[in-house]
């Protein structure tokens, strides 16, 4: 009978390490599934104006300079810092 509630006290300390594992597991994703949403909700916006899309991504393309997209990257990398 002791090996028993052996197992069962070590099943049940098991159980207990599993979820605290999962717990950290689910908040260090936690800004990644924040990033993917934001991601998805951008993709979904591009999918419902496909024209609008279409014509952003042409004028990028004709008009962008390396100096534009130099400038860009700066106002991104600015903005990114911001946000944090």
């Amino acid at each position: 009978m002791n090996r028993i509630q052996t197992l069962a006290q070590r099943r049940l300390e098991l159980v207990e390490r599993s979820a605290a594992q999962r717990a950290a597991l689910l908040a260090a994703a936690a800004p990644l599934t924040d990033k993917a949403a934001a991601i998805d909700r951008l993709v979904a916006a591009a999918r419902r104006h496909p024209v609008v899309t279409m014509l952003g991504a042409g004028a990028v393309v004709l008009l962008a300079s390396k100096r534009l997209f130099g400038f860009a990257t700066r106002l991104l990398t600015l903005y990114a810092l911001i946000r944090r």
